[in-house]
């Protein structure tokens, strides 16, 4: 799962295409970070930790 495309977590339009911007397009990429760095990207973590979440993934690197 870590190696797919942001895509599948069907965020919202503006937020995927700001984390694109930022060079983020693997999973992986999104789960590495941490909240303090996604909130100094300019990110509200919410969404971004719900949708990890239902993939069986959370920020704090549990897989589940």
């Amino acid at each position: 799962m870590l190696e797919s495309n942001i895509e599948i977590l069907e965020l919202n339009c503006l937020l995927e295409e700001k984390l694109k911007d930022r060079k983020i397009f693997l999973i992986k990429d999104l789960w590495i970070l941490k909240r303090k760095e996604l909130k100094k990207l300019g990110f509200n973590d919410h969404e971004i930790i719900i949708k990890l979440e239902l993939i069986g993934l959370d920020l704090n690197k549990k897989i589940y």
